[in-house]
């Protein structure tokens, strides 16, 4: 059995801002099915698959008894006009997956150094796993259930001491913990602010989101041979990755604080000279300069396509 009070000093000996720990259980699928009833998940095709691995880690895992939960600050002292409405703060730096994945191999390595003496990799990997967006977790469910945050109404998670500029990433084990941390209560009481202030009326209601109006999921998740829907490009205004408005507003973002992490520093290209033409750089250039970022996902393709947008609605 593990102790969670190795596991909060390894997390902070680690630059990891929050960390906690749930009990392994079944996901009721009612909220996700609805969600995917409506056609809230657009073209995110992958949202539909695994569903049996979605609602319970026993199936990533078998024999999984706990899931350990990470919330990494990535929120910025300096501010970078020139970036600020264009791309979004997680995407400045460093491929956060990287910086996780990292983070979350030395924690799972430190918390299971006892059970994991003397196995092969593959051996370990039956003990535990380590994810990072990257598979069917419902990674804001179980940050919720282990203590890091709530699930504000705009669905991002907020914590008392960062507000919700942070980054989750898990560890499924089958270890269980002496004891598991306490579930964190809604704090957004009747404030509405992220949902007054998204331009396409993305937030349908408190806790539900139409991923197919967001300006994040159009600028990142449909693919870059697809028009962005003209409703959409009429109100995405600068923005050519992602979008910060439901956070920019919430009011717990007063208490963010710079974080420690220099990978989330924006690369020098980005802060010395702003947002590049996509139009006129080629893949190499791209390759060159936004390999091992954010930037990487929708490509330069996807990049070109929302510049343009951009560059349409400026006129």
């Amino acid at each position: 059995m593990l102790k969670q009070s190795d596991l909060q000093q390894l997390g902070s000996k680690l630059g990891i801002h929050k960390v906690g720990v749930a009990a392994v259980n079944n996901i009721a699928p009612d909220h996700l099915n609805e969600w995917l009833n409506r056609g809230y998940h657009g073209q995110m095709s992958y949202m539909e698959r695994n569903q049996e691995k979605r609602l319970d880690p026993r199936e990533l895992l078998p024999g999984a008894c706990s899931i350990i939960s990470i919330f990494v600050n990535y929120h910025q002292g300096e501010v970078y006009p020139a970036l600020d409405g264009v791309i979004s703060k997680y995407a400045r730096g460093v491929d956060y997956h990287i910086v996780l994945k990292d983070m979350l191999h030395e924690l799972a390595a430190q918390v299971h150094k006892k059970q994991a003496e003397g196995l092969t990799r593959k051996q370990r990997a039956q003990l535990y796993r380590v994810f990072v967006d990257s598979a069917p977790v419902m990674e804001k469910y179980w940050a919720r259930l282990a203590g890091i945050g709530w699930q504000g109404k705009h669905t991002n998670m907020i914590t008392r001491e960062f507000g919700s500029w942070g980054l989750l990433g898990e560890i499924i084990t089958t270890e269980s913990f002496d004891h598991y941390s306490i579930e964190v209560p809604d704090f957004c009481g009747s404030c509405k602010a992220c949902i007054d202030a998204c331009p396409t009326e993305a937030i349908t209601e408190p806790y539900m989101v139409d991923g197919s109006k967001c300006i994040a999921y159009a600028t990142i998740e449909l693919a870059p041979d697809f028009d962005i829907p003209i409703n959409l490009q009429d109100k995405m205004d600068h923005w050519i990755f992602g979008c910060d408005i439901c956070q920019d507003v919430c009011p717990w973002n007063r208490f963010a604080k710079p974080s420690e992490v220099q990978a989330f520093i924006p690369t020098d290209g980005l802060r010395k000279s702003g947002v590049p033409d996509f139009l006129k750089m080629d893949e190499a250039k791209f390759n060159e300069l936004y390999s091992s970022t954010p930037l990487e996902r929708p490509g330069l393709m996807g990049l070109r396509r929302n510049q343009a947008v951009r560059n349409r609605s400026k006129r």
